[in-house]
């Protein structure tokens, strides 16, 4: 890392650069973002109460000389710049001078590092007033930021509980080394540790965030575009640059409720950018279940001018001068993916794909009549001219679900003898502890225990029908404060995972009589045609189709 500097002039008037501290969360990006810039192997962080008593970050990096120090905790210095021009392609995390000072302003921060040399820097920022005196400190540094917000009442009257800032920090360092998995990274609240990584690698990483499940149903990746495209002349660039993308991804029968378990990160940067996660879950295609999404690590390379990271406040989202970039992941994640043990296979041959339609419209079941079972999964039925195959699992799901919300008002527990362990990840474990009440409100009773284990000692129970401890997962996902969803829209969420698991599943063999009895009480629903998570429960197959596929041509029965 070249020498800290004061940037010119020229250089101050290009940067318009927003407020970067909002919360404890974002003082962990900054530091943990300089700490990787420094080419850190090493990045410990630890976390008292909210984040504004105490926040430290020390790191085995570069570190800096007792000049640099200095400098660093003064506006407008940087080690990432070196002129005007190189604001558009700059290769670090990013050239925030501004960060340092910035937390010091609304805090009492305190700098020691050493670049290497037989005696290291502190550099003590507060109240107005900065002191720089020698230090004994291996080469790295260690950033302390206490008394957060001191100076901003306001400020720290709009955080959430400790534990509610805790997880955010939790979450935000999980994606960090998750993105970066040959760096060490660990985080401790309160004096406990609650993850590390080992810096060995990408299934090593998604154990120490995940656990051993998650890490050992998962496959990496690398591709690099064979074609390259070409940097947008506006920008001043117009070489041509190639794409690279890599990173693991779990098997689909590893999935979440939300796609917050999907990480993308361009450049060494993690982002939660829409756009990107949506071309991995495209790239998983027909794999995964419709409502359901991946856990899965993609990083994207490309030139530094060829992205722009500030079309974003909080950096969160990209914009790329390059076409193909989404595409590209896409494609990567569609390869790694195309193994005969993953895809499955499931067209419908002879003119099927037209013909055979999700039914809709007013309820026919009660004309209908039983033909037969098939793979004790489907009631294949005649009803005029058309076929049509009911999924009686979903349509089983459909009618419970109808039942369980026209009777539940609060959800009652059942308690879970002996209680069971959930191992979850830290992000998972921080929020057990931020939505007690929540999670209590649902009928929950569920405490952290350390190491990533979340003990569950009780579990809704809406008539009777008890759900499972490991559904507390997707409740944690729709109750994330992040992903901002009500109790209400969570309890109907809830009703439609326990109204799957007393439902019908396949290899269940049905009578006529049992096969009917379903078809009734599937066309008194109010949505006969759909599951609860919106799959079909019947589809129709007319006539016509069957003419053709056979090339009967107009005749019935020529």
């Amino acid at each position: 890392m070249t020498r800290i500097r004061r940037l010119d002039p020229e250089t101050r008037r290009k940067i318009a650069a927003g407020e970067v501290v909002t919360r404890p969360a974002a003082v962990v990006r900054e530091l943990v973002e300089n700490s990787l810039d420094a080419e850190a192997s090493r990045i410990a962080v630890e976390i008292d109460g909210d984040g504004t008593e105490a926040i430290r970050v020390r790191d085995d990096g570069h570190g800096m000389s007792r000049e640099g120090a200095a400098l660093a905790v003064e506006r407008h210095t940087t080690s990432k710049l070196s002129a005007p021009d190189g604001i558009e392609r700059v290769s670090t995390l990013g050239f925030r001078g501004e960060a340092l000072p910035s937390i010091a302003a609304v805090s009492r921060l305190t700098l020691t590092t050493n670049d290497g040399g037989p005696r290291g820097t502190t550099v003590r920022v507060g109240d107005d007033e900065v002191t720089t005196e020698p230090a004994g400190r291996a080469q790295g540094t260690t950033v302390e930021v206490r008394d957060l917000f001191h100076s901003l009442p306001a400020r720290r009257k709009q955080l959430a509980s400790a534990n509610a800032e805790f997880a955010r920090v939790s979450k935000l360092l999980s994606r960090y080394a998750l993105c970066h998995p040959t760096v060490r990274f660990s985080l401790a609240h309160d004096g406990r540790e609650t993850f590390s990584t080992p810096g060995t690698g990408d299934t090593d990483a998604l154990l120490g965030v995940y656990d051993r499940t998650v890490a050992g149903q998962s496959t990496t990746f690398s591709f690099v575009t064979d074609d390259t495209a070409s940097v947008d002349s506006d920008s001043g660039a117009g070489h041509d640059t190639e794409i690279r993308v890599e990173g693991v991804l779990c098997y689909p029968s590893i999935t979440r409720a939300t796609r917050d378990h999907v990480h993308v990160a361009v450049n060494g940067r993690p982002l939660t950018d829409g756009t990107l996660r949506g071309a991995v879950v495209a790239g998983y295609g027909s794999l995964l279940p419709a409502d359901r999404s991946p856990i899965a690590v993609v990083r994207v390379g490309v030139p530094p001018e060829a992205v722009d990271h500030n079309v974003h406040p909080a950096k969160a989202e990209v914009a790329f001068r390059v076409a193909g970039v989404v595409d590209a992941v896409e494609r990567a994640v569609g390869d790694a993916l195309t193994t005969t043990d993953l895809r499955r296979s499931g067209e419908v041959s002879m003119d099927l794909d037209a013909g055979l339609r999700p039914l809709d419209g007013e309820s026919p079941l009660s004309k209908v009549s039983v033909i037969g079972q098939f793979r004790d999964l489907y009631l294949l039925c005649a009803a005029d001219d058309d076929l049509l195959i009911v999924d009686q699992h979903a349509a089983h799901e459909r009618v419970n679900y109808e039942r369980l919300r026209a009777t539940v008002g609060d959800l009652p527990s059942q308690a879970v003898e002996p209680p069971a362990t959930l191992r979850v990840s830290a992000p998972e474990a921080a929020l057990v502890d931020s939505l007690g009440d929540e999670l209590r409100a649902m009928g929950y009773d569920a405490a952290t225990v350390g190491d990533g284990t979340v003990r569950v000692s009780a579990v809704p129970a809406p008539l009777g029908r008890t759900a499972t401890p490991a559904s507390l997962r997707d409740v944690l996902a729709t109750l994330d404060r992040e992903g901002a969803r009500g109790v209400d829209d969570v309890r109907d969420e809830l009703l439609k995972d326990v109204a799957c698991h007393p439902s019908l599943k396949a290899g269940d063999a049905l009578s006529t009589d049992e096969a009917r009895a379903l078809l009734d009480r599937l066309g008194a629903c109010e949505q006969p045609y759909a599951c609860p998570h919106g799959r079909p429960t019947v589809l129709s197959i007319d006539e016509a189709t069957l003419v053709r596929g056979f090339e009967r041509g107009n005749t019935r029965l020529g």
